[in-house]
């Protein structure tokens, strides 16, 4: 505050005036002054400043805003019962400098009769201010005080040598007008020299907007008034020096800073055997605070208000209107009012008709209502639920629905209201299954049926989904009451998302999710569009459900469009956790057919909406961590598709879903394969079986037929693929593998020229069918006729460059290649790749024999030829047949650089 106006007071005058107030206050004895009119002594304790709790918290901060306050007119201090107020101003007095001597007085309720009030105005500062003049005089009626007492008064404090500061502590119990007029009267008359200090629960009343718009009035309000963090850990420690941090964010957040509540809970706790325990529990806090509450706070008020904050407890926040529903008043808005003006614990909502309890004093009002009025709390919910619903607020009236146990009128307000988007989008996640955890499984109805669905699907339970949804079709169909679209749109939805698993027995793969989503698409158009356009996350999910189907049924590019499509139906951050999913599917859909920098992009890009929007593990897809390890695999990186397979390992749907789980497993058998272990490839892959769709049983039909040719098992190879359910190009490529193996050409050839007609070529398939071509010419001995097939796939690869399956093609290709003219030797360059510290060295590596692995190994730990043979139990020339072998699959001449490149490729 300004002090423009006031005579300046040094800080030797202000030590002088502290010591000089402090050492004459009484020692607690009644004073020999009295009454007049009663002969009643006045206390002493009123007007003393009060003694400092042993556990009192310095608050500088609010320490030097009082001082500054001081020195202007006016400073109210004004906050809730229990917020600190008179310690602040008694630790001001005891441990600051005030302008000049402290006149205290403590206001009772009977001191809002004039006469005793100036009674006791008077000791105050008689006590402060010895040499104030004795024909200042008395009041000689308890109910009036004459003007010419306050003129005698405002004239002797105008003329003292300094400043004087009158503290008022709780000005609430002093409401009177008189009492009001005349400190109006002194404060405007008695000149610079009155420092005036209220106390109070409510603004007294004094034209305060008027002192604002002057300048002269210094505000400390209950905000203020709350502990900061390290306050609360101040205070909590001198109760216990070991009270943790987390204790300590605890409480305060709790408390929310409030005075009194954090002391009481260091009191609890320093009583309880087990202190952090307490910190824990909002129950023990409230238990600690609850007497305090109800006998400062609620025995205060008078019967009808009390009656509203009982029944209003079971609100987050609260509306007029709505109180009055659940109290069967009209005059709800003025009681709030006045509990806000009156410091209540009731605070208002910024720019609104609500207001919302402090949740410590809402705690105890609900287990007060719950102890006074048992079996009230359900029917108060249900009113409040239907009240909340025709305002408009339906995540709160199914709060309230859920909280009566009124779960068929829930489960219809939350399907009304697409509630289920937003639960399977990820954005509401856990609120739905929580608030529904209770409902018994035999609630009649279709709705309560849909919403049991939905929760199960979140859970990953498409099997415990289908049963409640053929439950839900069972009221459906009655047809006794008649169902909105909202109900069939989230039935078909919840039908769609379950085909995403796979189909029913019986269904055709694709097909019946294409359905679905017609139906799906028809119903919302038939939803009112304003509720449509609050869930887009209903479109999104939609889209991405059948994409995923049309994944699982093998027709990717099917798929790949209508992931592009659920992408651009992901608009605003509802939709956040879909546009993660579809980003990652869409990625791993384009890394099936071959477009691997498309799927580059848009992984890299599922990625980033999960690190933006901050996704939990929990909800995180594996899919764009998938592609970016099928891709790096592809283009002969192992140790990144190591690393984003194991990325991809640690995210949940990973597993749960049919096409990623039998991706995952494609892949890390591929690596196993790579390094040399047949076995363990085969392992990887686990016992055949008939996955629930084609594309991944012919994947998996294909990997397992990869394990057997590695070890050159080519009858289980063709035994492997016969296995499959489908006759996808893929199947049919690697059989025509299999059975060029076994040396049935013609049959091979056969197989290729019929998967070549195939409109349904990946370009993986189309670059492996171009490598048999050239392949059976090398057979055939005409190596003139492999050039061509070997260029186009060398053509066909290079885009995007996809290494894998000429790594894959065995040795007679780098014969082959060897060969090639030099146009040809440019064209296949890029299937090189050029280590940091050395030569060029081929993409493509023959996988190592185990004893060549062994071999290798030994040549690594610089054993000569013989001591490989003795401690291989080999022979020499046994051992130089092998080193020459592990030299021509390693493209190497020398044993530095075959144990360089075998550590580089991960085979040591």
């Amino acid at each position: 505050m300004p002090t423009s106006g006031f005579p300046a007071v040094t800080e030797e005058g202000k030590r002088a005036h502290g010591a000089q107030a402090r050492s004459r206050r009484p020692a607690g004895t009644a004073t020999e002054a009295a009454l007049a009119w009663s002969g009643d002594p006045l206390l002493t304790s009123k007007v003393s400043v009060p003694a400092l709790p042993g556990t009192c918290v310095p608050r500088q901060r609010l320490l030097d805003r009082l001082s500054g306050g001081a020195n202007g007119p006016l400073t109210l201090i004004s906050g809730p019962a229990g917020a600190g107020k008179t310690t602040l101003a008694s630790s001001w007095a005891h441990l600051a400098v005030p302008p000049g001597p402290v006149a205290w007085l403590t206001l009772d309720p009977d001191d809002n009769a004039p006469g005793v009030f100036w009674s006791y105005v008077l000791e105050a500062f008689r006590r402060a201010l010895p040499s104030l003049p004795a024909t200042i005089g008395t009041p000689t009626s308890p109910d009036s005080i004459g003007r010419s007492l306050l003129v005698r008064l405002a004239s002797a404090v105008e003329h003292l040598p300094h400043p004087v500061v009158l503290v008022l502590d709780d000005m609430a119990k002093a409401p009177g007008r008189e009492v009001s007029k005349g400190l109006g009267f002194l404060l405007e008359h008695a000149g610079p020299q009155l420092r005036l200090v209220l106390l109070s629960r409510v603004d007294p009343r004094l034209p305060l907007h008027r002192y604002r718009a002057e300048d002269r009035l210094t505000e400390i309000r209950g905000a203020d008034l709350a502990f900061t963090s390290h306050e609360a850990a101040t205070l909590l420690r001198q109760h216990d020096p070991a009270t943790a941090d987390s204790t300590v964010r605890t409480l305060t957040s709790r408390t929310e800073g409030w005075a009194a509540g954090l002391r009481l809970c260091a009191l609890a706790m320093r009583n309880s055997d087990d202190p952090e325990g307490f910190a824990q529990s909002f129950a023990a806090s409230e238990h600690a605070v609850s007497d305090y509450l109800l006998a400062e706070v609620l025995d205060a008020q008078p019967a009808a208000t009390r009656e509203l904050l009982l029944r209003t407890s079971i609100l987050d926040q609260v509306h007029p209107e709505l109180a009055n529903a659940l109290t069967g008043r009209q005059d709800a808005e003025q009681i709030l009012a006045r509990l806000v003006h009156d410091g209540a614990f009731v605070e208002p909502v910024e720019g609104t008709r609500w207001c919302h309890f402090h949740p410590l004093f809402a705690k105890v009002l609900q287990a007060h209502l719950r102890a006074r009025r048992p079996g009230l709390a359900p029917r108060l919910h249900s009113r409040a639920a239907r009240w909340l619903a025709d305002a408009g607020r339906p995540a709160e009236a199914l709060g309230h629905a859920t909280a009566a146990g009124d779960w068929q009128y829930g489960a219809a307000e939350a399907v009304r209201n697409l509630m289920i988007g937003p639960l399977l989008a990820g954005t509401d996640e856990d609120r739905l299954p929580a608030l529904f955890s209770r409902m018994p499984d035999d609630t009649p109805g279709a709705e309560p049926a849909l919403v049991a669905g939905a929760c199960r699907l979140a859970r990953h339970d498409p099997g415990g989904c289908r049963e409640r949804l053929t439950a839900a079709e069972r009221y459906m169909n009655r047809g006794n009451t008649p169902l909105g679209p909202e109900a069939g749109l989230t039935h078909a939805l919840l039908r769609l998302l379950c085909e995403s698993y796979g189909p029913e027995s019986g269904a055709t793969p694709g097909a019946a999710a294409e359905e679905t989503a017609r139906n799906a698409d028809d119903l919302t158009a038939r939803v009112a569009r304003w509720r449509t356009e609050k869930h887009p996350e209903i479109k999104a999910l939609r889209l991405h459900g059948l994409a995923c189907a049309l994944l699982r049924s093998g027709r990717l590019d099917d798929a790949r469009q209508a992931f592009t499509d659920a992408v651009a139906a992901c608009t605003d951050d509802a939709t956040h956790l879909v546009l993660h999913a579809s980003f990652g599917k869409l990625a791993l859909t384009e890394s099936a057919v071959g477009a691997l920098t498309a799927a580059e992009d848009h992984a890299v890009r599922s990625l980033a909406v999960a690190d933006r929007h901050g996704v939990s593990a929990a909800r995180r897809s594996g899919a764009g961590h998938l592609a970016l390890a099928v891709l790096a695999f592809e283009r002969e990186d192992p140790r990144a598709a190591r690393h984003h397979l194991e990325q991809a390992m640690a995210c949940p749907d990973t597993h749960d879903d049919p096409v990623m789980a039998a991706e995952s497993a494609v892949l890390r058998s591929r690596l196993e394969l790579a390094q040399g272990r047949w076995e363990a490839a085969l392992t990887t892959l686990g016992e055949p079986g008939q996955p629930p769709m084609t594309w991944p049983a012919e994947r998996l039909a294909v990997a397992r037929s990869h394990a057997a040719l590695a070890h050159g098992d080519h009858e289980a190879a063709v035994s492997a693929l016969h296995g499959g359910d489908g006759d996808g190009p893929a199947l049919t490529v690697a059989l025509a593998q299999a059975h060029l193996a076994a040396g049935r050409t013609d049959r091979a050839l056969r197989l290729v020229a019929h998967a070549d007609r195939s409109p349904r070529l990946t370009l993986s398939d189309h670059v492996r069918i171009r490598l048999l071509r050239a392949r059976i010419a090398m057979l055939g001995d005409d190596p003139a006729a492999a050039h061509d097939p070997l260029a186009q796939a060398l053509e066909a690869a290079r885009p995007e460059q996809l290494r894998r399956p000429f790594t894959e093609a065995g040795p007679w290709l780098r014969h082959l290649l060897d060969r090639a003219d030099g146009e040809a030797r440019l064209s296949r360059s890029w299937l090189t790749t050029r280590r940091p510290d050395g030569p060029r060295t081929p993409a493509f590596v023959e996988p190592l024999s185990g004893r060549e692995r062994e071999v290798l190994a030994c040549v690594a730990r610089m054993l000569s030829t013989d001591e490989i043979a003795g401690e291989l139990h080999l022979s020499v020339n046994t051992v130089k047949t092998h080193l020459r072998s592990v030299y021509r699959k390693l493209c190497v001449s020398r044993r530095r650089e075959a144990v360089e490149l075998g550590k580089e490729l991960h085979l040591l």
